[in-house]
């Protein structure tokens, strides 16, 4: 049967496990949401008329709006794995200054963030949120620098191990060869998705002019790259 073999398809299998993940909810939820934000720009500035922007300008502010109520709570995880790098004595001292540095940004971006939950939802206006929001996007870019400068660093490190293990002709190093080409690419889409995704504070704060076309490609770049990311994890 046509039906049977599309249910029980291994692909269906894996689309449940992914969409039972709450990243992967997260992460298609972000893809829609900053795609909406691209397309409202374009049909802006081609001149459509507003009834054709509403519905991607909903969309945009509705799946914000579901996207923080699921992140209620996050900061703790953020709070906690700042902890456990600070006590990781045995890693790069470099690495472990900018991952401590980059969960605690994240951390204090999660907890603002959670803070204006009640305003952005419209059940309870107040005036504080507003400079909360932009304390966070401040907190978000502190950490996604410290992304960038530890993927930075990652990248220098294993490409001069990539280099050294290339000059050698020892069977044994294709293994660790393999090791390293995994590590070295999951580093390019980390900082790729890093450097897409500090357009966003960039934007709010004003310390870049850009268009919220540039800001939403570059947002469905980075949820994209997230989506596919979980989609391996899950398989």
């Amino acid at each position: 049967m046509v039906a049977d073999a599309l249910i029980y398809h291994p692909t269906v299998s894996h689309y449940l496990k992914f969409i039972a993940t709450t990243v992967g909810r997260d992460k298609l939820l972000r893809t829609l949401q900053y795609f909406s934000r691209f397309l409202a720009w374009y049909l802006y500035r081609t001149n459509r008329p507003q009834s054709s922007i509403s519905p991607f300008e909903a969309t945009k502010k509705q799946f914000g709006a579901t996207r923080k109520l699921m992140r209620v709570g996050k900061f703790v995880e953020h709070f906690r794995a700042a902890a456990v790098a600070s006590d990781a004595k045995s890693m790069d001292p470099v690495l472990r200054f900018c991952t401590v540095g980059r969960q605690l940004g994240y951390a204090a971006y999660m907890l603002l963030d959670n803070a204006c939950v009640l305003d952005a939802t419209g059940i309870r206006k107040f005036g504080a949120a507003t400079r909360m929001l932009r304390e966070g996007y401040r907190a978000w870019f502190m950490g996604l620098s410290f992304s960038i400068a530890s993927g930075i660093y990652s990248y220098y490190g294993l490409s001069l191990r990539a280099k050294a293990i290339a000059q050698s002709s020892e069977p044994e190093k294709v293994v660790e060869k393999k090791k390293v080409e995994k590590e070295l690419n999951a580093v390019k889409v980390q900082l790729l998705s890093d450097l897409c995704d500090i357009t966003i504070p960039s934007s709010a704060l004003g310390w870049a002019e850009l268009d919220d076309g540039m800001v939403g490609l570059a947002g469905t770049t980075s949820s994209l790259l997230g989506v596919w990311g979980q989609w391996k994890k899950t398989a």
